[in-house]
């Protein structure tokens, strides 16, 4: 990775004569057949020199995406306007006058574009080695044998391992950093002058997604191309970029070299994206969103002039219920102060097909064991594959423990009947990291919310069922007239607040939140965690919070289990952890995470 503190810094974008791609007065509407033309992008012009690296940075619906896909002329003709005076030129030619096909001798040989969802881009009936040779054979015109060869060549240069055998596996079988290296190898395939990366380590962990950045920082100076860096996280921006332009709204609100924009920004939305992320300095305060700083005059809010009392609800009781018996007293503080759920020598084993002499079972989870108090939060991170997600499944029984115990107020979840267990389900709930996918697109949000009531007897009739859904879109600050909407109708974050929303219909005590965070913008995610906070302390909720974004998690929670391979490597509590890591994994998670002072050397 290129240090931003230590290499030399570079000229201001306007004094860069040499310039591979330049925007001007790039303006884009969308129109449909029964709504007035909607304006994405306005009046939006910056430049992406040669050899040079560039971000565009901003909440989603800012119109990154769009400009991406207006300089790939990947916008659908269909319902996409590009204003009159627009102008896109590439190397002095311009791009809004291309047919169709000198699109194709410019579209992925000389500008070249990776997308943020791989397993969306790449084409899971085919294998990988197959879907570089075909890229090479159209642009390059390469014979079968020549195309073979050179995919494995371009895996090996991305990174992947055994490249001999994963030039015939699907994307399935891949891993996500996996995948996305795929891509990136399909990007860089017909050796592009400028390289697109659209949000490309969003999903990924830490450790992955260094190891991305790392690999884009090193191919760019190795093939010297330009790169067009797209993501939401100024923290990765500050890591590999030399200039970023910094969008709100369809429109640029600021633009200069890193370190200059990073060190003083000038306006207002800039500070605001850089003060959006949970850091451990503000452990305590409420997060301030997008909205915080926009509605300051000056935009100069502090964090610590919005204090907010997040200390757990469930230390003990604010007050202990009057009775005259001192014993009965002491009997139910102990009790309160007993784990509402404890976990045992969890263990998961997933069989894998085959003759009993060949099967080679895969051990996902291994003696794993936590306590998780009433009010509190235990979070849980590690790399994709470090058995994470499965804990969580199996507290729920949405995966079936090989071997432990889960004990919800003394009694073993994993030993009781279906039936039994069913009046415990009430309990015990989860909310998903994809809200696109864990919300039924057939079901108006009204009935998401009523189904749990209905199938666990909450209430007679659907007055009683449309009462208490109204309540839970209060409390998720969802507005009443999302009640009659579907899914598709709103953004990944008012999606999330209704997956928050509906795991609450049933007054559960433990919530799962399985990377319920992960997909958003530093502002929308700024939002849910603030949510998460207030119904913690409201309701006495207890989560346990999974995910891979160390600086959330450590926001969250009070005690903190560090997972690799299965395996617990640490544990204990959350501030002691983060201040000194005695395992060198965790160490290594935590040098992983992006630093924006560290990288600007400010």
């Amino acid at each position: 990775m290129l240090d931003m503190a230590t290499r030399r810094s570079p000229p201001p974008i306007a004094q860069i004569s040499d310039n591979l791609l330049e925007v001007k007065n790039l303006t884009v509407d969308f129109i449909s057949a029964s709504k007035a033309p909607v304006r994405a992008v306005e009046s939006v012009s910056f430049v992406i020199p040669r050899e040079r690296t560039v971000a565009l940075v901003g909440e989603s619906g800012s119109g990154k995406s769009v400009s991406a896909l207006a300089i790939m002329g990947l916008l659908p003709p269909q319902n996409a306007i590009l204003g009159l005076h627009s102008s896109i030129e590439y190397d002095n030619r311009s791009l809004l006058s291309l047919s169709r096909s000198d699109w194709q001798l410019i579209r992925g040989s000389r500008i070249a574009m990776i997308f943020q969802d791989p397993m969306t881009s790449l084409n899971p009936v085919y294998t990988v080695g197959f879907q570089l040779a075909e890229m090479l054979k159209v642009h390059k015109h390469f014979s079968n044998k020549q195309a073979s060869a050179r995919a494995c060549e371009l895996l090996e240069e991305v990174g992947i391992p055994e490249p001999q055998k994963r030039v015939n596996a699907y994307p399935h079988e891949l891993s996500g950093g996996q995948q996305q290296r795929v891509m990136i190898a399909m990007a860089l395939a017909c050796e592009p002058e400028l390289l697109i990366a659209d949000e490309p380590t969003t999903a990924l962990d830490v450790t992955v997604q260094r190891q991305i950045l790392m690999l884009l920082a090193e191919l760019r100076e190795r093939r010297r191309m330009a790169m067009l860096f797209i993501t939401h996280d100024l923290g990765l921006v500050s890591e590999i970029a030399d200039h970023a332009v910094v969008m709100r709204k369809g429109t640029v609100r600021e633009a200069g070299p890193v370190r200059t924009l990073f060190s003083q920004p000038q306006d207002a939305y800039t500070k605001a994206l850089l003060s959006c992320r949970p850091s451990v300095e503000r452990q305590g305060k409420r997060l301030l969103t997008i909205d915080d700083w926009m509605s300051s005059s000056t935009g100069s809010v502090n964090a610590d002039s919005a204090p907010f009392d997040f200390l757990p609800v469930a230390t003990e009781p604010a007050q202990a219920p009057a009775t005259p018996d001192a014993n009965a007293q002491a009997k139910a503080k102990e009790q309160f102060q007993q784990p509402l759920l404890e976990v045992q020598g969890l263990r998961k084993v997933f069989k894998r097909s085959g003759p009993w002499f060949q099967r080679d079972d895969f051990v996902a989870v291994e003696n794993v064991g936590f306590q998780l108090m009433r009010g509190q939060t235990v979070g849980l991170v590690g790399e994709s594959g470090s058995g994470k997600t499965t804990v969580g499944l199996c507290l729920l029984r949405l995966h079936e423990a090989s071997a432990g115990k889960v004990l919800f107020d003394g009694r073993n979840l994993l030993d009781m009947s279906s039936i039994e267990f069913a009046t415990y389900k009430r309990r015990l709930q989860i909310v998903f990291q994809n809200p696109y996918a864990s919300l039924n697109p057939r079901f108006t949000v009204g009935e998401i919310l009523s189904e749990p009531m209905q199938l666990h007897g909450i209430g007679t009739h659907s007055a009683d069922w449309e009462k208490k859904s109204l309540s839970l879109l209060d409390k998720v600050g969802m507005p009443a007239s999302a009640l009659k909407r579907y899914p598709f109708e709103f953004s990944g974050g008012q999606r999330q607040r209704i997956a928050i929303a509906r795991s609450l219909s049933l007054s559960p005590e433990v919530v799962v939140l399985d990377e319920a965070v992960s997909a958003l913008d530093v502002s929308v995610q700024a939002q849910v965690l603030n949510l998460l906070k207030d119904l913690q302390k409201e309701l006495g909720l207890s989560y346990l919070f999974i995910s891979h974004d160390l600086e959330v998690v450590r926001y969250m929670s009070d005690s903190l289990l560090v997972m690799n391979k299965g395996h617990v490597v640490e544990q204990g509590d959350a501030a002691q952890i983060y201040q000194s890591p005695q395992h060198p994994y965790t160490q290594t998670l935590l040098a992983a995470v992006p630093k924006v002072q560290e990288s600007i050397g400010v």
